[in-house]
């Protein structure tokens, strides 16, 4: 009998459909005994009757494989997957660490520059003795026949012969030489624009222009100018003349040093 088919390109049936194509021709073929009428001539030529082999057990062994390696690559997927969100879900968390951990170490490294520019504001703004540990052996406005004026226009520190003398606060040097009676003597326009005055220096270190700090040495103690005996003559004044001093002792308390 003949089988004829209309002419032109026919595309092959899937894989899937052809296998259930296959396990159904199988199941058609063993139930019209078919597939018995095509065993073995040896087993048919034998006393015994052949076992009747439908073909089902492979076709079910090969449909178990099948199902079984199916079953097996979708386990392998699920599991790359799970493994690629578990990977993707820890570089997430670690990015996210790293960038909290940065963003931590930035908010410190920035405290840090700002606790420094603090601390550094309030040195440049504190105010020390100009002789550390001395104390005034003559007080402001004292009379004597020693002063031009009558009367001491400063306070004068005790200090030996060499002493080193500091800087009271923060300024610019405004004179640093010989001050007549004053002797060797420097004068500082302070960062609050008032002026403080360092006289009888032996020696000076510091030159007309030059910024100074709180506690900065600027000069050594001495005797040169008008004077009985080495000593630290220091003035405050309100201007950079002569007659525009105000109570050094006032002055310093009220810029916190203690006097």
């Amino acid at each position: 009998m003949a089988f004829t088919r209309a002419t032109g390109k026919h595309r092959r049936a899937s894989r899937t459909a052809r296998t259930t194509r296959n396990l159904a021709g199988i199941a058609t073929l063993a139930a019209s005994g078919v597939v018995a009428s095509v065993a073995s001539p040896a087993l048919a030529a034998t006393d015994e009757p052949a076992p009747h082999d439908t073909g089902l057990r492979q076709a079910v062994v090969m449909g178990d494989e099948l199902a079984v390696r199916i079953e097996a690559q979708a386990d392998a997927q699920q599991a790359a997957a799970e493994a690629a969100a578990a990977k993707a879900k820890a570089e997430a968390e670690a990015a996210r660490r790293a960038e909290a951990a940065k963003k931590k170490a930035d908010e410190e490294r920035a405290a840090k520059v700002r606790a420094a520019r603090e601390a550094e504001r309030k040195r440049l703004n504190t105010f020390v003795a100009p002789v550390t540990g001395s104390y005034v052996s003559t007080a402001y406005k004292a009379s004597s026949g020693l002063w031009s004026s009558g009367s001491h226009t400063g306070i004068d520190f005790h200090a030996a012969y060499g002493t080193s003398v500091h800087a009271v606060g923060s300024g610019t040097v405004v004179e640093a030489g010989w001050g007549g009676a004053y002797g060797n003597n420097v004068v500082i326009k302070m960062n609050d624009g008032t002026y403080t005055q360092y006289g009888h220096l032996s020696s000076i270190g510091v030159t007309v222009g030059q910024t100074v700090t709180p506690g900065q040495q600027i000069a050594l103690s001495g005797n040169t100018g008008n004077t009985t005996g080495p000593h630290l003559h220091f003035e405050a004044r309100t201007g950079p003349d002569y007659g525009s001093d105000v109570d050094p002792v006032a002055y310093l308390r009220a810029h916190g040093v203690t006097v």
